[in-house]
């Protein structure tokens, strides 16, 4: 099928690169540290409904949602790309630009293909295309870290049993997500009776005992089939160099892309934790967050919306994106058993780093790139569209 968008739109979407590179400055200015994406997400309604977009709403969990097409029962499609950042940063991060390269904390990541998102929602709005089934925008929240992909489940329980398929703008674009990593993150706390390094010298120490938790945690031989990784992240805790710790706690996380994996390596944390107890020491257990792995999708309709997608990626970008299982919020869809893909329309690298960077130039082709993945489904009801 071809992919190559008329002339027409590829001349109006070069047209509009100065105004893309502004709405990427003034996003950019706008922290959005997990559960603080509010701001982003009423600058994008407005932002939205400045440009035409009529029904846009934010949700409780500060998704900015946008139907189009979209009647009480029909099928959509959704489209999204996250507002939140990985930085906790309430004040706005600088942005700089040197030589062809933009740099920003979180320039990349997500921000600049909300921008792209942004940017081919207002296009679709402005020339009245209608979409062949529903078609629904999302600025959503919670993608990084511990927000637990809370945006991705609330939109697609809103749209529970009728989604076609997803496709999450997320990373550069030589990088094609198309299978889910699953996993969950704990804080173990450790908690002895401790006392004074000489007086009480005996007593159990909850560094001590963390120090073999981990040890044991480590001996693990992760499964065989698919992947399978554990970290130890971070540990705080103990009082002094004179005291014997009394409470310590580190942060945990086991990672899959096989469910029944994720399932062995929870019986071994568990089976651990119950032998620590034994030893006479309080261990607390709290789940940060679990990440879905993969359901039961259609592999043949995910192998078509592979190829289309990198396809279209080879035409706009002249590169191939290789394709790679990873977390994003495509993990909710694929655990439902929905068909999804998560790739970016930006060159660029350094991610979760503050010197993220994105060369400003790769949007040129970054926007009819999003343009074509999102008017693939306007064919029926839009003669002409593609070259």
């Amino acid at each position: 099928m071809e992919y190559k968008l008329n002339k027409e739109i590829l001349a109006d979407a070069a047209s509009q690169y100065d105004e893309t590179i502004a709405l990427l400055k003034e996003l950019c200015a706008i922290p959005a540290p997990l559960n603080q994406e509010l701001a982003r997400a009423q600058f994008c309604k407005k932002w939205l409904e400045d440009n035409g977009a009529k029904g846009v709403y934010i949700d409780d969990v500060y998704n900015v949602i946008y139907p189009l097409n979209v009647t009480a029962d029909n099928k959509v499609r959704i489209f999204s790309a996250h507002t939140d950042t990985v930085f906790p940063d309430t004040k706005s991060m600088p942005l700089t630009e040197k030589g062809s390269k933009m740099f920003c904390p979180g320039i990349g990541d997500d921000t600049a293909n909300l921008v792209l998102l942004l940017m081919t929602a207002k296009y679709i709005t402005q020339h009245g295309y209608k979409p062949d089934e529903g078609c629904v925008f999302v600025c959503n929240s919670g993608e990084e870290g511990f927000g637990n992909l809370k945006g991705a489940k609330a939109f697609m329980e809103t749209y529970k049993g009728r989604v076609i398929s997803m496709v999450s703008f997320d990373g550069p674009s030589d990088y094609c997500v198309n299978y889910g990593v699953g996993s969950t993150r704990y804080k173990v706390t450790f908690k002895t009776e401790g006392g004074h390094s000489f007086a009480n010298f005996g007593n159990k120490n909850a560094i001590a005992y963390m120090s073999s938790f981990i040890d044991t945690l480590y001996k693990i031989k992760v499964p065989k089939e698919g992947k399978t990784t554990y970290n130890v992240g971070g540990i705080t805790g103990g009082t002094s160099v004179n005291t014997i710790a009394q409470e310590v706690s580190i942060f945990f996380e086991y990672r899959s892309d096989i469910r029944e994996n994720l399932d062995a390596m929870m019986n071994f944390f568990d089976a651990t934790v119950e032998a620590y107890r034994l030893m006479g020491v309080t261990i607390d257990v709290e789940i940060l967050g679990i990440r879905p792995c993969m359901g039961n999708i259609d592999k043949e309709k995910q192998k078509v919306l592979d190829t289309k997608i990198c396809d279209m990626a080879e035409l706009y970008f002249g590169t191939r994106p290789g394709l790679h299982p990873s977390s994003t919020d495509c993990n909710i869809p694929f655990s439902q058993g929905v068909n999804a893909s998560a790739i970016g329309g930006y060159i660029g690298d350094g991610a979760h780093t503050r010197g993220e960077w994105i060369e400003p130039e790769s949007l040129k082709n970054g926007l009819p790139f999003v343009l074509a993945v999102i008017l693939d489904g306007f064919r029926k009801n839009n003669a002409g569209l593609f070259a």
